[in-house]
């Protein structure tokens, strides 16, 4: 298989020389007034082939084929044109734009998310979300909060800065099903495949637009596209030259600063660098840590929290329209860390990555390598459990504090017991290895996309949280193509496929197809896809605390002979209808619905063995090897697993509505309303997921609320800029790990316990449930200057009571201040 994979990327990389011959389009694109317009894409109808135009308004597309060839012009705030202009091989024609404003802000938004090339936001064949240049630019407090704007999306929020998102279900906090990308590359972790989240080394003042893909995009962007796509698209130093400076600060002590600067230095190269320092400390909250019937503080809790980030990146042309891109980007990051198995003190964890990329009309390449550190970040709900055992048996408080990173006392004096090994120190010294390359092209009426990825990991935890000794090493490789051709009246078809060949799970065939048809500025859609969602290396090979968290890459036995098998690959098939387009000249009306069939879904941690204590069965085996070999001098080995399992089958459905209404083209109001819903199978023994012996709905951590609704009030004019912004999450229950945010029901049991709200389930105090609040948000700002800006920012106005996540503070008001100049 590996073999025929190959094969096709090499006969990607010879079909890319068609090219060659090509014509180019040049020309500028102004307002009504004459000025420049910075930023437009200009794309040529029918074909992947597009660019911006540079702030004197300029473009230069190349690579395009002979013949008469129509050019759009797209840009935020005006109306859409085209022009028909005939190209000549090796030639160069001429076509300029005079762009006027309109009402409906979106109508030029052009977005590359699902087709992984330039399109109108109106035409693409899928839900996207997008955050505009201009949005981030105006909002003085982190971009991750604009995320709850969007339809669909289920924002959370555990602390000032660990923010996250999901997208239609199947939340957990340990979350990796959501694939997030910067300019083409990965951006989680090599281990968990969590997001890089406060990791990440991109600053907000680099950002030209987040687009946020609802649905399975694993046909074009590998496995772990299941539930949806986030891709960050950064700044063209030519299109967004200049010097930023910014200064904010707010409430909980944050103190930040950022800066970027860009220049073209001449015609064939240009750069950019960007910097980030933030600080502050997290609301007063402290979770509890149970051992037997004592209930505890978590350990040496620090609240104060910096990220140090940062990228730079040259631009230079080798060819018209062809670019050689390298960029290096790092980030050091300390902070609080929610997971399944309680939070983690995350101290000093560094992340780097050099990626080198080749960008021209038909063929992009790119080779880019990722690695992280981290030598002392630990979990503190382990390590606090490991301190009262050494406390309690009476050993000094300096033993029991140095002691209690890597072992836990069995025994009831410094005499009589033995340490046991219960790290809960997490070592990272992983690296990831990828390369792509992508062609397109047009023949006849087809548009073609194809491209290869191959992909290395390189997973090594030096023994503290892996079952890794000497590393471990896992290669993929991906094929893709994607085909699309109108068919007349407005009508295309979208076919795409994907091959993928990964060392532990094998060969995966993933399709999707679509229809689109398109009258006037709206487009209606019916699209299938099928997802998938492949095990982690820490869902297969983890070893936490000692063997108390287990990887399931092998299966379990159980004393009674029951067997649990190793994990498989998840796979979704989604069906998805929608229309989105401009109504009159004033309304923009995003709707879809969709129906999904998820098989083999995957659990967040669940105690295999709920009912050890109490006389049930005991675990004795993991695979071939013997419990007692990872839980080695416990008194009774496999009274007490977690690991991850597969449900059976599960559907889900709902539907996503967005409406906005343009006054014009500084001043709208907008709403988004979200419906989600799930069955599953109660006769599947799999769907068992508290292992009481019955199915119930209540067996699936589904953790998403049924019913969310935003509403906003956006204005940005020439001085002032601002927004209202209210959001409604109905109330829902939450399990992950040994996590439980849910109201009483005496009739399901969590970690052996019934589900009570206010007091203890299992290991963890169970708060009650999520979400159940309206919570408004204020923006202003006003530019003094052309070059000086100040805005605030404040998060809960109200103060309400707002539970957004499990092992994590009620969020109370947050304010933040911005003080940015341009030059």
């Amino acid at each position: 298989m590996k073999r025929t994979l190959l094969l096709g990327l090499m006969a990607i990389l010879l079909i890319a020389a068609r090219f060659a011959d090509a014509g180019r389009i040049t020309g500028t694109v102004t307002d009504a007034g004459g000025a420049p317009v910075a930023g437009a894409s200009v794309t040529v109808r029918g074909t992947a082939l597009g660019t911006l135009t540079d702030p004197r308004g300029r473009f230069l597309i190349a690579g395009v084929q002979a013949g008469p060839q129509t050019v759009e012009v797209a840009r935020i705030g005006y109306a859409a044109a085209s022009q028909t202009v005939n190209v000549t091989d090796g030639a160069e024609a001429t076509v300029d734009f005079q762009l006027t404003e309109s009402a409906v802000a979106l109508e030029g938004l052009t977005v590359t998310g699902a087709s992984r090339r330039t399109e109108k936001i109106t035409e693409a064949p899928a839900t996207i979300n997008v955050i505009t240049e201009r949005t981030i630019a105006e909002y003085p407090s982190s971009i991750g909060e604009l995320a709850a704007r969007q339809k669909g999306v289920d924002y959370v929020r555990a602390g000032v800065v660990g923010t996250g998102l999901n997208i239609r279900g199947f939340n957990s906090a340990f979350n990796p099903k959501n694939l997030q990308m910067d300019d083409g590359r990965l951006s989680t972790l090599v281990a968990t495949g969590l997001p890089f989240g406060a990791l990440s080394t991109t600053v907000k003042d680099d950002i030209e637009r987040v687009e946020i893909v609802l649905g399975p995009t694993a046909a074009l962007y590998g496995p772990n596209a299941h539930n949806g796509l986030v891709n960050t698209i950064t700044k063209d130093p030519r299109t967004y030259p200049g010097t930023t400076l910014a200064l904010g600060g707010g409430s909980q002590s944050t103190l930040g600063g950022r800066f970027r600067h860009a220049q073209a230095v001449n015609d064939r190269f240009a750069f950019k660098i960007a910097g980030e320092y933030l600080q502050g400390e997290e609301f007063e909250y402290v979770d509890t840590v149970y051992v037997g019937a004592v209930a505890l503080d978590e350990l040496e809790l620090d609240r104060d929290f910096d990220a140090l980030r940062g990228e730079a990146a040259g631009y230079l042309t080798l060819a018209p329209g062809s670019d050689l891109i390298l960029s290096y980007g790092g980030s050091q990051s300390s902070n609080l860390g929610v997971t399944s198995a309680g939070r983690n003190q995350i101290q000093d964890w560094t992340l780097h990555y050099l990626q080198a990329r080749f960008v021209s009309p038909r063929l992009f390449a790119q080779v880019y390598h990722t690695w992280s550190s981290t030598d002392s970040t630990y979990a503190i709900n382990q390590r606090t459990q490991n301190w009262f055992s050494f406390k309690n048996a009476g050993f000094s408080d300096a033993d029991a504090l140095r002691r209690s990173f890597t072992e836990q006392w069995a025994g009831t004096s410094p005499a009589t017991g033995v340490a046991l090994q219960r790290g809960a120190i997490f070592v990272d010294a992983s690296k990831r290895l990828n390369g792509e390359v992508q062609f397109n092209d047009t023949w006849a009426d087809f548009q073609v996309t194809a491209g290869a990825q191959y992909q290395r990991d390189n997973a090594d935890s030096k023994g503290t949280y892996l079952i890794d000794e000497g590393g471990i090493t896992l290669d993929q490789i991906g094929v893709y193509a994607q085909v699309e051709r109108p068919l007349g009246s407005g009508v295309s078809l979208i076919l795409a496929a994907r091959g993928d060949d990964h060392d532990l799970y094998g060969f995966n065939f993933i399709p999707k197809g679509g229809l689109t048809f398109t009258r006037g500025s709206g487009t209606w859609r019916l699209t299938y896809g099928k997802g998938i969602a492949a095990p982690t290396i820490l869902n297969l090979g983890g070893n936490l605390f000692g063997g108390l968290v287990l990887g399931n890459g092998e299966g379990f036995t159980l004393s009674d002979g029951t067997t649990i098998d190793a994990l498989e690959v998840e796979t979704i098939h989604s069906v998805e209808a929608g229309y989105k387009g401009i109504l009159g000249t004033n309304w923009y009306l995003d709707v879809n619905g969709y129906f999904n069939r998820s098989k083999n879904f995957l659990s967040p941690l669940i105690n295999i063995v709920p009912t050890a204590f109490t006389g049930g069965p005991i675990v004795e085996q993991r695979g071939d090897a013997d419990i007692d070999e990872f839980q080695s001098g416990i008194v009774r080995p496999g009274d007490f697993v977690l690991t991850y399992l597969n449900f059976g089958e599960v559907d889900t459905y709902g539907f996503d509505l967005g409406l906005n209404y343009y006054f014009n083209s500084t001043t709208w109001v907008g709403g988004n309303y979200s419906f989600f819903d799930f069955s599953l199978d109660e006769d599947d023994p799999k769907n068992d997921g508290n292992r009481d012996g019955r199915v119930t709905e209540t067996d699936l951590p589904i953790n998403t609320p049924k019913h969310k609704a935003t509403m906003s009030v956006n204005t940005s004019r020439q001085r002032w800029f601002g927004s209202v912004f209210g959001r409604w999450i109905e109330e829902y229950d939450f399990f992950s790990g040994i996590n439980v945010a849910a109201k009483t029901n005496t009739d399901l049991t969590v970690g052996g316990s019934p589900v009570v709200e206010g007091q203890r389930v299992g290991r963890d105090f169970n708060e009650g449930p999520l979400g159940g609040f309206v919570n408004v948000d204020l923006t202003a700002g006003f530019r003094v200057t052309p070059r000086l800006t100040i805005a605030g920012h404040v998060t809960n106005l109200f103060d309400s009571e707002v539970r957004e996540f499990v092992a994590s503070p009620a969020i109370g008001r947050l304010i933040s201040t911005e003080l940015r100049v341009t030059f």
